[in-house]
């Protein structure tokens, strides 16, 4: 590790020094129409140790490599994301493009050449944010979640109901119903943050700095993504299933969700309202369905008990077992609203069916050593989006009357 971090740190140096020189060689030629043969071979000589520092990195990394993923060992390293992972790395530390955007294309993890600022983070990065989020959202665990390479993501449903009919041997066939289309059409929004490093932390070669900056991006990406999961309004960016148009479920209409009042102007105190909100769901939903509450309103249904006294939350004791109430598991999400007059603090359906979350390939980094000195800023983002695509597979509970 020492020995990569010193050859960082000249190649760092080297780098600065021979676009130093380089930039005098130029304004020579623009000046004069020429650079003296002193700047030239300079300008050479550098450009020859860089290249040869580049080696020395690069079997260094290489040594590292193999000590962590011995041959043998069942461990496979696609070579092409592993070159664009060292420039990339190289490039957080140092500032240095080593030909990253091919690299990208390589790697197969873009097909733009600088049509976009920055570059694509490496799979290390959006992995240790997906682990993040996904601890921290709920959605993301229980929706469906779609990744595109395009800017919009749409979906045909059919809600036109029976398209199909039984029919004898020889028997004559007549026409079926013509389905009922809809299209869900989600365009992913961007959402950014920039988490800063001090750039004695990046001259540290020991430091995990793609770690930390993928940690401290799933928890900020993880906290703007909850939130709209639930109660964005779709506006460049998710649209929340609380923020799509409420109905009483007794006038449910494609495109609108459909609710069971709690019995209370204000409070959460009718367990009967939970069975309603249980049976509002059609069955077809019911087998994958689960319930979504904040902890806080979870604290007021463990209090529920049936007639015989019995509690109607069964809590999950063995490891990996969910939390049960009246038979379905419990997800908790704390960007569900509290208990409260005329929220929804509490959903039930088949979320999988319900709700997509689209992804959209190529999380982008931008170098900032400039703003915030002595950090260097991380200026990144994302394309994320979500939306109900089946409106009959989600209830909510009303806190009123």
């Amino acid at each position: 590790m020492e020995e990569l971090k010193k050859l960082l740190n000249e190649y760092g140096k080297a780098f600065e020094e021979f676009k130093a020189a380089n930039d005098r060689r130029i304004a020579a030629i623009e000046s004069k129409g020429y650079a003296p043969a002193d700047l030239v071979e300079k300008v050479e000589r550098i450009n020859a140790d860089l290249s040869e520092k580049k080696k020395q990195i690069d079997a260094v990394e290489d040594a590292i490599s193999r000590a962590k993923f011995p041959a043998g060992g069942g461990d496979k390293i696609n070579p092409e994301k592993a070159a664009h992972a060292k420039a990339f790395n190289l490039w957080m530390r140092k500032g240095v493009d080593a030909g990253l955007k091919d690299l990208e294309i390589k790697a197969e993890l873009s097909t733009l050449n600088d049509t976009e600022g920055g570059f694509t983070v490496p799979e290390a990065i959006p992995t240790t944010m997906k682990e993040v989020a996904q601890n921290q959202s709920a959605m993301r665990q229980i929706c469906d979640v779609q990744t595109i390479g395009i800017p919009e993501y749409k979906e045909l449903v059919d809600v036109g109901g029976e398209s199909a009919e039984w029919a004898t041997e020889k028997g004559t066939r007549s026409n079926t119903d013509t389905p009922t289309l809809k299209e869900v059409s989600i365009v992913p929004g961007e959402i950014y943050a920039q988490p800063p490093v001090t750039q004695t932390l990046l001259d540290d070669s020991s430091y995990d700095v793609e770690g930390w900056v993928g940690r401290f991006l799933g928890r900020a990406f993880s906290v703007k993504e909850g939130t709209a999961f639930i109660s964005g309004n779709g506006v460049g960016r998710p649209k929340g299933i609380a923020a799509y148009s409420m109905v009483a479920n007794a006038s449910y209409a494609w495109g609108k969700v459909g609710y069971i009042a709690g019995g209370h102007a204000t409070l959460l105190n009718n367990a009967d309202k939970l069975i309603d909100l249980q049976h509002a769901l059609k069955t077809i939903y019911r087998a994958n369905a689960r319930w979504l509450m904040n902890d806080l309103t979870l604290s007021v249904v463990r209090k529920f008990k049936d007639g015989e006294g019995n509690y109607l939350f069964v809590p999950g004791l063995t490891a990996g077992a969910s939390d049960l109430l009246l038979g379905k598991p419990i997800s908790y999400d704390d960007y569900v609203d509290d208990i409260g007059a005329n929220k929804y603090p509490i959903f039930f359906g088949d979320f999988k069916e319900g709700y997509v979350i689209v992804d959209r390939t190529g999380i982008r980094m931008l170098r900032d050593p400039y703003t915030a000195k002595p950090y260097v800023l991380f200026y990144t983002t994302k394309r994320v989006g979500g939306g109900i695509r089946n409106y009959e597979a989600i209830k909510a509970l009303k806190i009123a009357a």
